[in-house]
Formats: C-alpha cells, sequence, structure tokens
C-alpha cells in the first residue's frame, strides 16, 4: 500500500499539501507517482505567477500518461523545485522529500480546511486499488 504521511493535507487528484504557517508546499503522493510510473517530463508553474485552488497550474508527464497537476490553494508560487525540471525521477524516488514540486504563499489559510486528512485519503486510494 501507498505511504500517506499523516502530518499532510491531500487533494482527490493526489498532490500533497505541508502547510508551514502561510506557506504550502506542494507535491504528488506516493499512490500518484506508482500510477504514474517512470516520471520523464514535468511542468511546473512559473515562480512570481498566481494560483488558484482547483485550477490547473502544470504537467506531469510519464511513460505510460501525461496528467494535470492542480493547485490545493490560492496564492502565489514563492518557490519551484527546478532540480525536477532535469530529473523528474526525483518524484518516483522521494515524493514527499526531494520530489516536491513548488511551494504557495498562501492567500486564505481557510482553504486548507476543504483538503483531505490523511485518514480521508488514504481511503480514497483503498478504493481506488
Amino acid at each position: 500500500m501507498s505511504d500517506v504521511p499523516s502530518d499532510l493535507k491531500y487533494m482527490s487528484s493526489h498532490e500533497w499539501v505541508l502547510i508551514e504557517g502561510d506557506v504550502a508546499t506542494v507535491g504528488i503522493t506516493d499512490h500518484a507517482q506508482e500510477l504514474l510510473g517512470d516520471l520523464v517530463y514535468i511542468e511546473l508553474p512559473e515562480e512570481g505567477s498566481s494560483v488558484s485552488a482547483g485550477d490547473s497550474v502544470g504537467v506531469i508527464e510519464s511513460v505510460k500518461a501525461a496528467s494535470d497537476s492542480y493547485a490545493p490553494v490560492t496564492g502565489e508560487v514563492v518557490e519551484v523545485n527546478s532540480e525536477l525540471e532535469d530529473a523528474p525521477e526525483r518524484i518516483n524516488q522521494d515524493p514527499y522529500g526531494d520530489g516536491w514540486m513548488y511551494k504557495v504563499s498562501m492567500e486564505d489559510a481557510e482553504e486548507v480546511s476543504d483538503l483531505l486528512d490523511h485518514e480521508s485519503y488514504a481511503e480514497s486510494i483503498a478504493e481506488d486499488d
């Protein structure tokens, strides 16, 4: 079974969110990288761009499929993991660590309450298996 850390929030579209103050770090879950397989390309939002919760902000491509990446919260992208451009496989190797994708300075921390906790996300992916 996929790893679902308890200190993160999740989207049903398989993004994870780590909240630190008013900054949300975003990546894709272990389950998502398992479904996609070996990643070959990732398109990230640009630093300084504004994102809105639920909007498509990038693309993740694997040898099997391409999938949109969605913003879990509204705000400004303050940092991107530029190492993924040359090494998207970092997401396969360490989805919750070196494979983080970008950080957002949140406009409204209340949006976090709309995200799934680890138990709800684990239940949703158990139904997929």
